[in-house]
């Protein structure tokens, strides 16, 4: 049994860092301890950034998104384009897609993918809500991008069923070869995908 070094207040530090994505047992004891080394400039600052984030961060009752307003900032932006919705399996995709800044659109977060074997169902995510903003009218296009996936695509499948019926045009990413990408390095799904969503020059 490995013998203790820190106190259990560091030791907790570490726990918990361990628990953020991207950061196992190791790194978590690395940061922990360069959190402690700085202290002044780091420690006390990131306590009272986090303990404000507890306090006002909420979960958008439109969209899903999260930030300290509800409805939340994107929601409220009157220079988007809120007859498109993009639908995302999670707030790090509406992210990544607001860094890229390709659509001035609207967003909506499901919260993860329908699977069954996992015991995510449709009641699990935020489809209804989906539904919701859809069936009140306003809404022309939605845009679904979920990740290419089974799980992603048989959920891109629930939703248009669930909105059959419904005066919207649904569309979805394009899979196929990314911007810079080598053909030799391509997996046979990603290949397959591009020749078949391929376009006229």
């Amino acid at each position: 049994m490995a013998k203790r070094v820190t106190g259990p207040e560091i030791e907790k530090l570490i726990q918990l860092l361990a628990k953020v994505p991207g950061l196992g047992p190791r790194s978590a004891r690395r940061a922990a301890l360069h959190l402690v080394k700085k202290k002044e400039q780091l420690l006390g600052p990131l306590a009272d950034a986090m303990g404000e984030a507890h306090r006002k961060v909420r979960i958008c009752s439109c969209c899903g998104n999260v930030d300290t307003i509800d409805p939340c900032t994107v929601c409220t932006d009157e220079r988007r384009d809120q007859s498109v919705i993009i639908v995302v399996e999670d707030v790090s995709d509406l992210w990544a897609l607001e860094r890229a800044g390709a659509m001035n659109a609207a967003y909506h977060v499901l919260g993860g993918t329908l699977s069954p074997l996992d015991g995510v169902g449709p009641e699990d995510l935020n489809i209804r809500g989906l539904i919701d903003r859809v069936s009140q009218g306003g809404v022309r296009e939605l845009i679904i991008a979920v990740n290419a996936t089974v799980e992603g695509q048989t959920t891109a499948h629930y939703i248009t069923d669930q909105l059959q019926g419904l005066d919207v045009r649904i569309t979805r990413l394009a899979h196929g070869v990314p911007v810079g990408g080598e053909l030799d390095y391509l997996d046979e799904g990603t290949l397959t995908a591009a020749l078949r969503a391929r376009t006229t020059i």
